[in-house]
């Protein structure tokens, strides 16, 4: 388990700015895999290996979503899930966005 995948998403409630650059890079050291785009959001392309895989993986996701209260975009088809993280509220990136994409990462 990770550092990040131990914590909890914090619900964010507006009034606070989005992480830096400088706040960014830390938090995306230590996932595998994601692209920050644009300082605005996070994002990771998963291959399964066919359909119910992506979906059962997808389903998944919605669980530990639901569970942190903190829900990414997901698109997915035949042997791809897209999974995208930002933090809507605030229009950008919080310490959760990374949280739930390291939790993610445990499925």
């Amino acid at each position: 388990m990770s550092e990040l995948s131990s914590k909890q998403c914090v619900p964010c409630r507006g009034g606070v700015p989005p992480l830096t650059a400088d706040e960014i890079k830390p938090l995306l050291n230590q996932l595998q895999g994601w692209e920050v785009i644009d300082e605005h959001h996070l994002r990771k392309v998963y291959k399964p290996s066919n359909f119910r895989e992506a979906l059962a993986f997808v389903n998944k996701v919605g669980e530990i979503a639901e569970e942190q209260g903190h829900h990414p975009d997901i698109c997915f088809g035949w042997g791809q899930a897209e999974i995208t993280i930002w933090t809507h509220k605030i229009n950008g990136l919080t310490e959760s966005d990374f949280i739930l994409a390291a939790k993610i990462d445990e499925i």
